[in-house]
């Protein structure tokens, strides 16, 4: 093998990434004549087809995918060094993209990324919310540095992450005051037939819900469902129904809302992961993120 020439390698890396050489020229600026001459150069370098047609798109050989994987890690160092080196510049804080899944309490997110605030290095945290898979997805690309979620990566996800269980927490059902004096007592089957506020139901909590009240026969009148987990809170906040939310944060919930806590809903937790690139954390702040929600907040 010839010694690998790195824009080749970027261009094979960017045609995995995007599926097709004619999306990837679309990224990198460069024509489809352009990009499949180099890629031709890489392949005969290494003496082995990268990809195989499948249909309109192009699939990686296997011989691609040990390949990709080393590219992965060579881009990733790449953006890490880049990183670093901006952070040296005098009053440049260190970037810090976080995916949060949309259906995580919003307090539950600050909790968890609140030490990473408290750092002697200055970090500034950017934040972006949304389904589980697309954060995936951007985590893969390297435009999110971690990963917050209530699960943990699905089974037969194609991307290179790794899972950091970060603790778990109870959940309690939460009701404006005027609800909860009216279901507060013999709870939780007072609950039966009463409003309540759920998560959708491809939500792990949900299902985790719908279990519960089959185990106890309860049957709550569902009043509306979310995705987003803030959007929740504000229509319990109304009285609109009960809800439930973690336990871990029910001063602040009970606060910030003007809601009374009913009580725990036994036998159910809610699991919080940081997805990260690295099986081996490095960035100061994810250590530090982690660390803190193991030790004090889920302790």
């Amino acid at each position: 093998m010839r010694h690998l020439n790195y824009n080749h390698l970027l261009y094979f890396w960017t045609v995995a990434r995007e599926g097709s050489i004619a999306r990837a020229s679309e990224t990198l600026h460069l024509t489809p004549q352009t990009i499949s001459g180099q890629l031709k150069l890489l392949e005969e370098s290494i003496g082995q087809p990268l990809f195989q047609r499948v249909g309109r798109g192009l699939v990686l050989t296997d011989i691609g995918r040990v390949v990709n994987q080393y590219a992965d890690e060579i881009f990733s160092l790449g953006a890490e060094l880049t990183q670093r080196m901006r952070s040296k510049e005098p009053g440049t804080p260190v970037a810090l993209n976080v995916g949060i899944v949309n259906s995580i309490a919003k307090l539950i997110a600050y909790r968890i990324l609140e030490p990473a605030l408290k750092l002697d290095e200055q970090i500034q945290i950017v934040c972006t919310e949304g389904r589980l898979e697309n954060l995936l997805g951007n985590l893969a690309v390297h435009k999110l540095d971690l990963v917050i979620s209530d699960r943990s990566i699905p089974t037969g996800l194609n991307v290179k992450a790794y899972n950091h269980a970060l603790g778990e927490s109870t959940v309690s059902m939460f009701a404006q005051k005027r609800l909860a004096a009216r279901y507060s007592k013999n709870f939780p089957q007072s609950i039966d037939s009463a409003p309540v506020l759920l998560p959708i139901p491809t939500s792990p909590l949900r299902r985790s819900l719908e279990e519960f009240f089959d185990r106890e026969n309860i049957t709550p009148r569902i009043v509306a469902e979310f995705e987003d987990s803030a959007l929740l809170k504000a229509f319990g906040e109304a009285g609109a129904g009960l809800f439930p939310a973690p336990a871990a944060i029910t001063t602040q919930v009970e606060q910030m809302y003007q809601v009374r806590s009913l009580g725990e809903i036994g036998g159910i937790s809610e699991s919080y992961f940081a997805i990260s690139p690295e099986r081996k954390l490095k960035h100061p702040a994810v250590v530090e993120i982690t660390e803190s929600a193991r030790s004090r907040l889920f302790h």
